[in-house]
This record gives structure tokens, C-alpha cells and sequence, in this order.
């Protein structure tokens, strides 16, 4: 049965490079760093890669068959990349921007997607000093891809909320527990995904496009869920980069648990009820903006309700899966998180103590960035 299909699961998380006396970004790092991190990952450990701006750094989980594979890999491949920096005398850090780093100096990856990228985008590929964190779970009917993806955009925000990493730009508090998608939303093809009625009929869309000579293929959609180009999965693209390796994989592990309650309702003709992109804009906007601190709005209720409310509902709407999945514990994080914050709440606080403390605003960010460096491979030190 559908709800019985076992589980495959990728991850895929960004970083950025830092200068751990400056603390900022290293516009040119030394690309040994690549060569040094596949050496140390293995033929079988995952992938790394280049992103757009040589700042960053991509790692992918190989195809996982359990919540805790997958949080082995990804847990390796961050000890990976901070054991490969640290031979050049870099950090990594995982956040979604960094606290004070200048966009207009950075410099873009010298491959040809990028290069293309960057002319297409022009001024606003400039300013994609982001990252985030990918999840893909294998669905192999097409058909199927899309239902889910249709339902499952309504629990979107929710993830969102519980990932917040991005609430500083340029040395700014933005007042947005995830500015990164203020940024990523400037981009064509971003945001809440189209829905349509069939795989055919989002083909026949991507097909258009295609042939209009206006994107490649459907890797240039850059929804928040989108059905992946590469793999026959379902990929979820909204979350920030959790900077605890153990945050990001009780995301992973509640969106795999949501699209597992899905199949399990549509098993027994039933489904969750989707609403108009208008509406769960408006939660997505929350999110971004509060993160989980002022609640989201429960459109069954016609009202905004706790944010520690609704996850106890959707704990207790996936319950079944978590036991079937093996990670109850992954999820039941979810509250931990909640009681001590996301990063976005932890960067904010230590920026305001520092500051309080008599720090100026230069070594208040800088305080921030120290957090994040011991932060992002806080789970590698204690696995």
C-alpha cells in the first residue's frame, strides 16, 4: 500500500565559508577545499559541490532508507567540509545569510550554469548570498508527485517556521526571522507552486517554457516544493539552513512524516483540503516574518492560532508515520526547538546582549558568527 512504501530520503544543505579571525565571508576560498572535502567524504558518502558564489558550499546526502541514515550522512559530510576547511584555515557556517558580509563583493562560481545565471539574472543573481536546506523523498508514480505537492504546500510555513536562520542582511537586523526569501522571492519562477490537476499537465507547462527558449529544463522552477528534475522525488525547498545539524533533520523528518499521512489519507479516499496560494501566502509571509513567535492562521478555524498548538496537532496527525518512519525522537525535537528557538532567535539575542554587555555593533555581529561556527558542527562534536 502506498502508506507502507518504505522510506528514501536525500538531504541537501549549503554553507558558507568564513574567516574564523575576520569573521567574514572569504570571497576567493583555495578550491582545494572541494578536493579536500571529496577525499575525506568517499566514493559513497554523499556529493560536494560548488555553489554560485565561491563563498559557499553544497553537500548531498546519498539516497538514505531511514531518518537516522540520513542524519549519520549529514552530520559526516559537515565534519567533512569543517575538517576540509580548517586545513586552509576556514570555518563553515549554517545559516541562511550571513550576519554582516557585503553581497556586492562577492564573486560567482566560474562554471558555465553560473555564468549563465548570472547574466539572465543580472543584478539580482548579485545579491544570492543565501542558502538553504533541500529535502527529497522519493515518490515514484508521477501522478502521485503531484497530488502530494499540492496538499502538502498547505504545511509549508509551518516548516519554515521551525528552520529560521536569516534574520540579519549587511549588518542589519531585518526585523524577518528569514530574510533569505525576501531575497530568493526577487527571482522569476520562485515562491508557492503552481498547482495543476495532473503530471501531464505541468509537463505540458514546463514543455511551453521550454520551447519559448526560456529556461532549459524544469531545474530553472525554483519553487518552495516543486517535483524534482533529477530524481522521482518531491523536493521541499522552503526551509532556511538549520545551523544544528539535529534541527534540519527533524524537518526532514516531519516533512517526511506529512507526505507518509498523506498517501495514508488518500489510501482510504480521503485528502487534506487545499487552499488558494492567497491564503497560505499569508502564512508563508508570517512565517518569514515571526518565524513560529505569533502564531499561524488555521483556515479550518477561520483564526490565528499558537504556533505551539498546531504542531501538537500535526504531532499527533502523523504520530502513526513517526512509529512506522522510526523517528519519533527526530520529531518530538520539533519542541525543543520551540523552547529554545530557532537560530534566527538565538543570533538575535546574542546581538542584543552583546550589545547590552557594551559591545559595539562591529563586535556584536562578529559574536554572532562565533555562535554560528561552534553551532554548525555542534552535533558533529557530540555524535
Amino acid at each position: 500500500m502506498a502508506d507502507e512504501a518504505p522510506l528514501t530520503i536525500g538531504i541537501e544543505e549549503e554553507y558558507l565559508l568564513v574567516d574564523p579571525t575576520t569573521r567574514d565571508l572569504v570571497v576567493d576560498p583555495p578550491s582545494a577545499i572541494l578536493q579536500d572535502c571529496e577525499g575525506l567524504i568517499g566514493p559513497d558518502g554523499g556529493m560536494v559541490s560548488p555553489e554560485f558564489l565561491r563563498a559557499q558550499i553544497e553537500v548531498g546526502t546519498p539516497v538514505c532508507h531511514s531518518i537516522a541514515e540520513a542524519r549519520a550522512r549529514i552530520i559526516n559530510l559537515r565534519a567533512c567540509v569543517a575538517a576540509a576547511a580548517e586545513g586552509h584555515g576556514l570555518k563553515p557556517i549554517a545559516a541562511s545569510t550571513h550576519p554582516f558580509a557585503e553581497w556586492s563583493i562577492q564573486r560567482h562560481t566560474d562554471k558555465d550554469r553560473y555564468k549563465v545565471l548570472a547574466e539572465d539574472m543580472q543584478h539580482l543573481a548579485s545579491r544570492l548570498l543565501i542558502c538553504g536546506m533541500h529535502v527529497h523523498v522519493g515518490i515514484k508514480d508521477p501522478e502521485l508527485r503531484n497530488d502530494l505537492i499540492n496538499q502538502v504546500t498547505y504545511f509549508l510555513p509551518h516548516l519554515l517556521a521551525l528552520s529560521t536562520s536569516s534574520p540579519f542582511w549587511q549588518g542589519r537586523n531585518t526585523g524577518l526571522m528569514c530574510y533569505r526569501l525576501s531575497v530568493f522571492d526577487e527571482l522569476p519562477r520562485t515562491g508557492l507552486p503552481e498547482r495543476f490537476d495532473s503530471h501531464g499537465e505541468y509537463t505540458r507547462h514546463v514543455a511551453a517554457l521550454v520551447d519559448a527558449g526560456l529556461i532549459e529544463d524544469a531545474s530553472k522552477i525554483w519553487w518552495d516544493i516543486r517535483a524534482s528534475s533529477r530524481f522521482p522525488t518531491v523536493e521541499m525547498r522552503i526551509a532556511d539552513i538549520c545551523t544544528r545539524a539535529e534541527d534540519g533533520i527533524t524537518i526532514a523528518a516531519l516533512y517526511a512524516c506529512i507526505l507518509s499521512l498523506l498517501q495514508r489519507l488518500r489510501r482510504d479516499n480521503q485528502r487534506w483540503r487545499v487552499y488558494s496560494n492567497m491564503l497560505i501566502q499569508e502564512n508563508r509571509w508570517r512565517a518569514q516574518r515571526y518565524g513560529f513567535n505569533q502564531g499561524l492562521v488555521d483556515f479550518g478555524k477561520g483564526c490565528v492560532v499558537d504556533y505551539a498548538d498546531l504542531l501538537e496537532e500535526v504531532l499527533d496527525l502523523v504520530r502513526e508515520d513517526a512509529e512506522r518512519l522510526d523517528c519519533v525522537a527526530e520529531l518530538e525535537n520539533a519542541r525543543n526547538i520551540i523552547s529554545r528557538g530557532t537560530s534566527a532567535h538565538r543570533q538575535v539575542e546574542i546581538y542584543q546582549s552583546a550589545l547590552t554587555a557594551g559591545a559595539n555593533e562591529k563586535e556584536a555581529l562578529q559574536a554572532i558568527v562565533d555562535w554560528l561556527i561552534e553551532e554548525t558542527v555542534h552535533d558533529v562534536a557530540s555524535s
